[in-house]
């Protein structure tokens, strides 16, 4: 029996751990299948407080892990395959073991949508982003490139224009699905152009390892062509990692973790923290925020029924 168990090791889970271990709750952290969450595939990480000079992603996370260790927070490889919140205690099944848990934090984090090329991946955190307010600074005086046609691609798109010198929108069709509002603002903006009825087959060049240009095939004619770049941005959305929630937790229309009062889910017990149920900010420190608040909520929500 566990007072607090929670699901995901990125920024939200491991600040969850720390205040819950410091607590003496001695929290189990079940690091999931990403585990570290999305900042282990990042470089350079110069926005969060505390680094003056920055901190590399991965480091960032053994940093965070080794802190919640220290007070008392024990780590599980794997991930989880099923849960039931119909009674409590929680019942989480992990790796082929089962747990029951007196409250549970959900951190598990979201996924960005990626294109599914070998390049794509190799070339990940080495100039192929999914986070412009994250690495748009890097770029500043170069070109790049954005994929996608709507909101989240318009928005990637316009922050870009802050630092990069152009900014081309890669589009499958020849028409954008942002809104309206959206559209206008790209369209009057002299720094992006448009890709239209294109899609991106390559990112090169791995054996560089960095980003020097995309191969596009032509979605109607089949031609292909070289767009040269400095960097790859993915504008076509990310995916919560609640499938295993569903029908036990409230979810908007594409699966965040609805929360209320703080990280309270509708099942008394169970606090969602970080990109699970944030899909405005998405970014390390409101994760790392809204896991303090997963901790003290089920912090106080044990002392209550004690």
């Amino acid at each position: 029996m566990r007072d607090v168990v929670i699901i995901g090791s990125g920024c939200a889970g491991l600040t969850a751990a720390i205040y819950a271990a410091r607590a003496n709750l001695k929290p189990l952290v079940i690091r999931g299948l990403e585990a570290g969450g999305q900042l282990t595939l990042t470089t350079l990480v110069e926005n969060f407080p505390g680094f003056p000079k920055g901190v590399q992603g991965p480091e960032l996370i053994e940093l965070m892990q080794s802190q919640a260790a220290t007070f008392g927070a024990e780590f599980m490889d794997g991930h989880v395959t099923r849960v039931d919140l119909s009674r409590r205690p929680f019942v989480i099944e992990a790796e082929r073991e089962t747990i029951e848990a007196r409250t549970l934090i959900i951190a598990s984090g979201a996924s960005a949508k990626m294109l599914g090329l070998e390049s794509e991946r190799k070339l990940l955190g080495h100039g192929v982003s999914s986070c412009a307010t994250c690495d748009g600074y890097f770029y500043r005086g170069k070109e790049v490139v954005v994929v996608g046609g709507g909101d989240t691609a318009a928005e990637e798109a316009l922050f870009l224009t802050r630092y990069a010198d152009q900014v081309a929108i890669i589009h499958r069709r020849d028409q954008l699905r942002a809104s309206k509002i959206m559209q206008e603002r790209l369209f009057r903006n002299p720094k992006i152009k448009f890709l239209w009825d294109a899609v991106v087959t390559e990112v090169q060049d791995v054996e560089r390892g960095e980003v020097t240009g995309v191969k596009l095939k032509n979605t109607k004619t089949g031609d292909e062509a070289i767009q040269s770049c400095h960097g790859l941005f993915l504008g076509i959305g990310h995916s919560p990692n609640t499938s295993l929630f569903r029908g036990q937790l409230e979810m908007n229309e594409v699966g965040y973790l609805i929360t209320h009062e703080g990280s309270k889910t509708n099942v008394p017990g169970v606090f969602a923290a970080g990109d699970v149920q944030d899909h405005i900010y998405r970014q390390a420190i409101t994760a790392a925020g809204s896991g303090c608040m997963a901790a003290i909520d089920a912090e106080r929500f044990l002392e209550a029924e004690h």
